[in-house]
């Protein structure tokens, strides 16, 4: 299918694999599309600027980069970000088309249905589209796609007008009369205001007068604040809503100046926020800020989970939004008549954003339209020709996040002589494609199922979300293919089970290898190395100074399983390797917590004792300094005492041994190695099975424990 992307301050078109239906989404083969003439402009504009003029606009995230850099190597994060830069990014989040899937998950929505849908990421100027069931809304038989498709838009000014509280009689301000604006103002109409909307455009006046307007002022013919007052008989605005775009805080200064006492001030578009006190102090004015389509919106639990918000408490949220602004439209109460012009075809789109941002008369709203399609559209996409080359490991990898493309991809890229990269899977088409065309891969697709229909795949490489580790995992098992996955294992009992299950009964089947790294990195295997000859127990302190994650980060939810479960696990295999033995006895405890700043399993210390008398500790913490070292072990063996120091040395005190690198290092490149050794004749597993269910057994028990 085609989607556009934005690089370089340019958009182009790209040919990329379809998506597959998620069990909480709807698959829709998108009409129209609407173009976020100040959202995507500004987007677009950014791409354009030199990588040191994005990072003076973005400093939370050159924080994140130069810690990466620091931890992982300049060279190998600077070809991450540029790569991703490289492949283009998605851009739209309004659309609107026809429902050709629906998820297992969701009811109430059938194959035929006509819905608008909403959300950056999700509701792309694309072909087909896989979009969460609270992002999207039932079209009124009696609307068009070409409005329907403005929805996203129509949903922020409503939340916008929302916000205001405004009451029958009321004067407001809109500031700013781009299609935000113009419905904006068509919305207090509706709600019985008496509207001023001021822009410097004269032709956006007259379309907003045009629409029902009560007065158009364009501040380049007089005072503004003048102007309001005198309109307001020396009152002044009850409500201003800032609909306007600008780096200037002169427009938030003149909003204050142009209020009443105890006026309202909305701010909807990206304006500078440095605010002098005294404008505000004396009115005892209320300065609000409006979060996109309404409640719901950046909420994974409602918009990826699909649970709603009841109606009861949260009257208006995003979804119900986006349903109110349809109603008005189809009801005629919202006009865009004067608006729309026709759709350019996708394949024009270059022309439709030149108009934006080319000299002359600029349109106040663009759709992008997309021809209809009488199949369904290719899951899977050649991307270059497969390698000819025999006797090494044929494999596909399932998953393209930011992990994967920054750490499997690179070292599989290193060890090209034993692994033949055939397909990359990804939820979405742009990640599988841009992540097979920048390692050399010949396919790419969205469709896990195709890999385990191939015959010719020898290994699958799992790197998706943790949820669904385990039941790809034993969907490959069954299909007789050999596997990689990435921790944990399975975050369940149940789903652990069921692989176990799967080898009582297939005592002989394929490999199968959880991607506990740690034991295979330099400094544990030089640990182990100094700790050969050992004639007694171990004592191991064990420190993960993890770093805080916000309770509403998809790790500490359904995706992720919490940090114990979902990374304390790669701790527990290295007991492990490090004893050689098995646990036999697990008590864990952790910190009361005084609010839901911290998560029971955040900060905790688990004991395990094992089979030959070894007794590991772990404390693990989410409360400590970012800048302070990640892990640390402190071994006591035989007279000996060994630190592994945050993968970067070891030191051996009372015999001998150690290690020392540049970098830290965790083991990702050797497990790879260890387990190509694996596929030569008499191979053995790198991890033993055994080693593998009770390292992810523990966590179940540590986490029954921290929940007790």
């Amino acid at each position: 299918m085609k989607q556009l992307l934005v690089r370089s301050g340019k958009v182009f078109l790209k040919e990329v694999p379809a998506p597959v239906v998620g069990p909480k989404n709807l698959l829709v083969q998108v009409d129209r599309s609407c173009v976020s003439v100040g959202t995507e402009m500004a987007g677009i504009k950014m791409s354009g600027l030199p990588l040191y003029r994005r990072a003076l606009k973005q400093p939370h995230h050159v924080k994140r980069v130069v810690q990466l850099m620091r931890d992982q190597g300049i060279a190998r994060i600077y070809k991450q970000v540029k790569g991703k830069l490289d492949a283009g990014l998605p851009t739209g989040y309004s659309a609107a088309g026809t429902v050709v899937a629906v998820g297992a998950d969701v009811e109430g929505v059938a194959v035929g249905d006509r819905v608008a849908c909403a959300g950056a990421g999700v509701a792309n100027h694309a072909e087909m589209i896989d979009v969460p069931v609270n992002l999207s809304v039932p079209v009124p038989e009696n609307l068009s796609f070409d409005l329907a498709a403005t929805v996203t838009l129509g949903a922020i000014a409503m939340q916008g007008v929302r916000r205001a509280q405004p009451t029958l009689g009321e004067t407001v301000v809109v500031v700013g009369l781009g299609i935000l604006g113009q419905i904006t103002a068509q919305l207090l109409s509706a709600n019985g205001c008496r509207v001023i909307g001021t822009d410097v455009d004269p032709r956006r006046i007259a379309v907003a007068v045009e629409n029902g307007l009560d007065v158009g002022i364009n501040p380049k013919d007089g005072n503004l604040v003048e102007r309001v007052i005198k309109l307001t008989d020396g009152v002044g605005a009850d409500a201003v809503i800032i609909t306007a775009a600008s780096a200037s805080s002169e427009i938030l200064a003149e909003s204050f100046q142009a209020c009443r006492k105890k006026a309202r001030v909305v701010i909807v578009g990206d304006v500078g926020l440095n605010m002098a006190r005294s404008d505000i102090y004396a009115k005892e004015l209320d300065v609000l800020i409006s979060c996109s389509y309404g409640p719901g919106r950046y909420d994974p639990v409602y918009e990826e989970e699909g649970a709603d918000y009841p109606l009861p408490y949260v009257r208006w949220t995003e979804n119900r939004n986006m349903q109110e602004y349809l109603r008005l439209l189809a009801t005629r109460r919202i006009r865009l008549d004067n608006m729309l012009q026709d759709a350019f075809p996708i394949d024009q789109a270059e022309e439709a954003y030149g108009r934006l941002s080319g000299e002359g008369e600029k349109p106040l709203l663009v759709l992008l339209k997309y021809p209809p399609r009488a199949g369904a559209a290719d899951r899977v996409l050649q991307v270059g020709q497969p390698s000819q080359i025999d006797g090494r490991i044929k494999l596909a990898l399932v998953g393209a996040g930011g992990f994967a493309q920054g750490m499997h991809l690179p070292n599989l890229e290193k060890l090209k002589d034993k692994f033949d990269l055939r397909t990359v899977v990804s939820r979405t088409g742009l990640s599988a494609r841009s992540a097979a065309e920048r390692f050399g891969v010949a396919t790419a697709t969205t469709d896990y199922q195709t890999v385990l229909d191939d015959p010719q795949i020898d290994l699958v490489l799992i790197a998706t979300r943790h949820d669904l580790h385990a039941e790809m995992t034993l969907a490959a098992l069954k299909a007789g293919k050999n596997v990689f996955v990435e921790k944990p294992l399975a975050m369940t009992e149940e789903e652990l089970d069921a692989i176990e299950a799967f080898y009582a009964a297939n005592p002989n089947g394929p490999m199968l290898m959880t991607g506990f790294n740690r034991r295979f990195s330099p400094a544990a295997v030089a640990a182990q190395a100094a700790m050969k000859d050992r004639t007694s127990p171990m004592i191991v302190n064990y420190r993960m100074n993890a770093g805080y994650i916000p309770s509403d980060h998809w790790v500490h939810g359904p995706h992720g399983g919490g940090r114990n479960v979902g990374e304390a696990c790669h701790i527990y295999d290295l007991f492990n390797a490090l004893t050689g033995s098995q646990p036999v006895d697990v008590h864990a405890c952790t910190i009361v917590p005084t609010s839901d700043h911290w998560r029971r399993d955040d900060n905790f210390v688990a004991t395990v004792r094992y089979a030959d008398g070894s007794v590991c500790t772990l404390t693990y913490t989410s409360m400590g300094a970012k800048s302070f070292p990640k892990e640390r072990a402190d071994i006591f063996v035989d007279g000996k005492v060994l630190v592994l120091d945050d993968y970067k040395q070891l030191t051996v005190t009372g015999g001998k041994g150690g290690w020392k690198g540049l970098t830290i290092e965790k083991g990702q490149l050797e497990e790879l190695k260890a387990l190509a050794e694996a596929f030569k004749p008499n191979g053995q597993w790198p991890i033993s099975l055994a080693d593998q269910l009770s390292a992810t057994r523990v966590s179940y028990a540590v986490q029954r424990q921290l929940s007790e």
